[in-house]
């Protein structure tokens, strides 16, 4: 199962995507807008082919995408690790309509897909989410607008509503029968296969986290409504969003069903164009877009779900656990970037009669920065096999991968920036860049913390089962 080595083609393409990333992609994102989605560097992945191979590789070949990209151009690998995060739900739950919808615009790089999970008081602990979907017959507290009965989903709206979010762009042409199959001929949604999923909810299941009692759904639930034709509004906040507000479609997660936890949560693809859907930007420590968006009395309708009423807390956990090892992988390629300038550096730098490198104290540093750098790209590759092949183990190789990874990146960009003194502290220097980007993946996509609970619950395995 672990892949200890790679064949000389995933090799040989590797290199060439950091020889890409290098020469096409880094001068496109060194003339972007910090903080703003870089449309020109998008539409570049998109026409370098290698969005849509997100919609047909497994998790191993994301994995290598992203560390190669990291490498060489960090905005080039976010970029591209947003559009798949936002447009995996779409790709693996989504109605035939709503792929053809979406997905040929998300591959070419035309459309911009973001992952709408976190709230200002659900981070970390993803099911206390508290944005509401009430049903749209339901009346609101009096005078709120827009509750009173349904209404068409795409009607324009002439309340002020602040700043709107980023327009959808039109329609686009059917292409999902093309794109459902990878290379190999495997029915994958970004490696995952049908009997994946369902391995994947029962381990999730297993493991927990989907441990909330499940309420006895109230007369007015989601869940109640045979339909949902009639529709429902989404109302309440969305805070540390990759691409808001700038994208052009969210990947929502709301609570459909009061007291049910996890079990209670329902996946919506939502056009940036719904009426009282607005954003604002937030000014991160990284340079990559960060936003928060306001829901007031957002229509949504049936076209709109992604995968089950009320189990929308399964489309997110798939969607990270798939997720998790590749930003592992993201945290690889910038500490090996950190480690090649330290090597450079270290072998060139006269210091005390000597090189740099020629201090033991200084070789055993480098020593150990190679060591948990290839350590961690182990482990990474580990869990995207095993998520690939569907063993029965990903939720804890996942968890293990992202956070060996993005903790070993932590430190080795570090110590790059101690070897290499004041000089890596100057704006515009590679380390500088590296030590603003490489502080943020042990937070985002579940924190540390987060992932050595996930990784207690699989050692212990759920109570219920022994």
């Amino acid at each position: 199962m672990t892949a200890f080595s790679l064949e000389p083609a995933r090799l040989a393409w590797c290199a060439e995507l950091r020889a890409l990333a290098a020469d096409r992609l880094r001068p496109l994102a060194e003339k972007g807008e910090p903080g703003r989605v870089d449309r020109a560097l998008v539409a570049e992945l998109g026409a370098l082919g290698l969005l849509s191979r997100l919609f047909a590789s497994g998790a191993l070949d994301l994995c290598l995408m992203r560390e190669s990209l990291a490498h060489a151009c960090t905005e080039a690998e976010t970029a591209l690790a947003l559009q798949g995060l936002g447009a995996h739900p779409v790709h693996a739950h989504g109605t035939a309509a709503q792929r053809a919808r979406w997905l040929p615009g998300v591959s070419e790089g035309s459309v911009v897909a973001a992952f709408a999970l976190s709230e200002p008081g659900a981070g970390s602990d993803a099911a206390a989410l508290s944005l509401t979907a009430e049903p749209a017959g339901r009346a609101g507290p009096a005078g709120t607008p827009g509750r009173d009965g349904p209404q068409d989903a795409t009607a324009p709206d002439t309340r002020p509503r602040g700043v709107p979010v980023r327009g959808a762009p039109g329609g686009a042409p059917d292409v999902r029968a093309a794109g459902r199959k990878g290379a190999t001929g495997q029915d994958v949604a970004l490696g995952v296969r049908a009997a994946g999923r369902q391995e994947t909810t029962r381990r999730e299941e297993a493991a927990g986290r989907d441990a909330a009692p499940v309420a006895d759904p109230a007369p007015e639930s989601l869940a109640a409504r045979p339909d949902g034709r009639s529709g429902w509004r989404l109302t309440g906040e969305k805070r540390w969003i990759s691409n808001a507000p700038d994208a052009d479609f969210y990947t929502v997660f709301a609570r459909t069903t009061p007291g049910a936890g996890a079990r209670g949560v329902t996946a919506f693809l939502v056009p940036a164009d719904r009426p009282g859907l607005t954003g604002s930007r937030l000014d991160m420590l990284s340079p990559h877009p960060v936003g928060a968006l306001a829901f007031d009395a957002v229509p949504v309708t049936a076209d709109d779900v992604l995968g089950e009423v009320d189990r929308g807390f399964r489309v997110a956990m798939e969607t990270l656990n798939l997720f998790r090892p590749s930003v592992g992988a993201f945290a690889v390629g910038m500490a090996q970037a950190a480690l090649d300038a330290t090597l450079a550096h270290t072998a060139r730098r006269d210091a005390f009669g000597g090189k740099l490198k020629d201090l033991q104290s200084v070789a055993h540093q480098v020593a150990e920065m190679a060591l948990r750098t290839e350590s961690a790209r182990l482990m990474v590759y580990a869990a995207a096999t095993a998520y690939d092949e569907g063993a029965a183990d990903v939720p804890r190789r996942s968890a293990m991968a992202k956070l060996l990874a993005t903790e070993t990146a932590q430190y080795v960009v570090d110590r790059a920036v101690q070897l290499h003194g004041a000089r890596a502290l100057q704006r515009g220097h590679l380390l500088e860049h590296l030590y603003r980007e490489v502080r943020a993946p042990r937070v985002y996509e579940g924190a540390s913390e987060v992932q050595r609970g996930i990784i207690a619950k699989e050692l212990y395995g759920n109570p219920e089962d022994r």
